[in-house]
């Protein structure tokens, strides 16, 4: 039996799994389906259309599912669809998406979204991404995987940051940043690859060795960014890992930060 606290609002329509709890004072609006062992502490608002996995867990005060304040938004039918094992800190708030884009924002796997953190309509996580006390993603934003936004990062629309990228505190971010790269500052500026992250992750000193490499003729040698990608593929050793990082560069809609 599903344990939901008796001043709980839980709308007929939702499909909840028999081990979802809900706490004190939450509510579940219409057409939202939460799987396994989710976890809602007091004061939580999630709304639909929106599909939870299994193992998430929501904080106080969060707000999830909610429609976006874009002008655009007419009320169609727009969705949010979360994978498993992520975590919705107190106050942080989740956009459904848009017919303008997406018609939908999705969020994948095993993601931290800190206190305060607003992901806004048609924006698409990944898996494994930590995102620090208040940080804004507006519309339309792609993020990929194990990625950490330091607090207050603001990324603009249609922004996309590569897999294993890093920003500092209060970095504002408007163009693209390719795969394992850091940025910080204000105004941000590339700082680096984040070689940290990357050992954390158990990279080998020969892989981030290469990804170093690729960096330096990315950021230093003052190439055209197509010239510099041939020297890339010339140059260094053609892992998975470069690939990931030139496939974020060939995916850039805005142009690379550098």
């Amino acid at each position: 039996m599903n344990k939901i606290h008796p001043t709980a609002i839980v709308d007929p329509s939702c499909s909840l799994h028999e081990t979802v709890k809900i706490g004190p004072y939450s509510v579940v609006g219409p057409d939202v389906e939460l799987g396994p062992n989710c976890v809602l502490n007091a004061h939580v608002v999630i709304k639909g259309p929106s599909k939870f996995g299994s193992d998430n867990s929501f904080f106080s005060f969060c707000v999830i599912g909610e429609d976006t304040p874009d002008l655009k938004f007419k009320g169609e039918k727009a969705t949010l669809e979360v994978g498993s094992n992520n975590t919705f800190r107190e106050f942080s708030k989740v956009h459904r998406g848009t017919a303008a884009d997406l018609g939908y924002t999705k969020i994948g796997n095993n993601n931290l979204v800190m206190p305060g953190v607003m992901i806004a309509h048609d924006c698409v996580l990944g898996d494994d991404n930590i995102l620090v006390d208040n940080c804004a993603l507006a519309g339309h934003v792609k993020i990929g995987d194990h990625v950490t936004l330091g607090g207050y990062t603001l990324v603009h629309q249609f922004c996309q940051l590569g897999s294993y990228s890093f920003t500092g505190m209060g970095s504002h971010v408007t163009m693209d940043v390719p795969a394992f790269i850091r940025v910080a500052g204000n105004p941000t500026k590339q700082a680096g690859v984040n070689s940290v992250g990357m050992e954390r992750k158990a990279f080998s000193k020969d892989q981030i060795a290469n990804i170093k490499k690729a960096y330096k003729i990315i950021y230093r040698e003052n190439l055209r960014v197509e010239d510099a990608v041939e020297k890339i593929k010339a140059d260094c050793d053609l892992d998975t890992h470069i690939n990931l990082f030139l496939d974020s560069i060939h995916s850039s809609t805005r142009g690379i930060l550098r």
